[in-house]
């Protein structure tokens, strides 16, 4: 690709969204850190407050595969339990237990988290390393969090699939239009976060991004190449 055609691609309209849209997913991340953090140790202590069993340790080092978990020790069987318990699709669900190492669950609330999560979290050690589709996961299918509209969740999780999947790398102003209005909606769900106003007022300033100029081309290319290596991973 010459130079001039790469000028025209960054300043291609659709393109242009697709970044934007990037860009607001990256800000939704970070906003959503502090608030999940909070809830997941909160979550994990009325666990282990109501639940004598699951504070013993691991008996035989148990250790799933992928979906599967057999024959799990006494304590971590109580663990599997109480995960599915507060499954909000317990019945059907298809769990990752291969993202946890149960012999940690008693200690460390994001080995109970990933329970929650797409496959591939198994080396993630908190929130800040996880991308927005493993923390909107969590929200939807972890029922502790009862404060938020997960229509929103759900709609936002939709859109971030739908950007993610984009062969071309494009999406048109009217996708884009309805996909700010959804996250707009989803960060008004987090309204008394603070941090999640200031990711409202920052997803606004990226949709009033307008022109992606020639001249710094390296620039670009280097901001280009950044996003691209932190969204690959979804």
């Amino acid at each position: 690709m010459g130079l001039e055609e790469l000028a025209l691609r960054l300043n291609d309209s659709g393109y242009k969204n697709w970044l934007k849209a990037a860009r607001c997913l990256l800000l939704l991340r970070e906003g959503l850190h502090p608030f999940i953090t909070q809830h997941m140790r909160d979550f994990h202590g009325d666990l282990l407050n109501q639940n004598t069993l699951l504070r013993k340790p691991c008996e035989t080092s148990c250790r799933p595969r992928g979906t599967k978990f057999s024959s799990p020790c006494r304590a971590c069987s109580e663990w599997q339990r109480v995960i599915l318990k507060h499954h909000r699709q317990r019945e059907t669900a298809t769990v990752n237990w291969g993202n946890c190492f149960p012999p940690r669950w008693r200690k460390d609330n994001w080995e109970v988290a990933k329970a929650y999560m797409p496959r591939g979290q198994g080396e993630v050690k908190g929130a800040d390393q996880c991308d927005a589709s493993a923390l909107l996961n969590l929200i939807n299918y972890c029922d502790y969090f009862q404060s938020v509209d997960l229509k929103c969740v759900r709609e936002v999780i939709r859109f971030r699939n739908e950007l993610m999947h984009s062969c071309e790398f494009c999406v048109k102003d009217e996708w884009m239009k309805h996909y700010q209005t959804t996250l707009k909606n989803l960060v008004w769900q987090f309204r008394n976060q603070p941090q999640m106003a200031t990711v409202g007022r920052q997803i606004e300033e990226v949709s009033m991004f307008v022109c992606v100029c020639a001249p710094p081309l390296m620039l670009v290319l280097k901001y280009c190449a950044c996003l691209f290596v932190c969204l690959i991973r979804c």
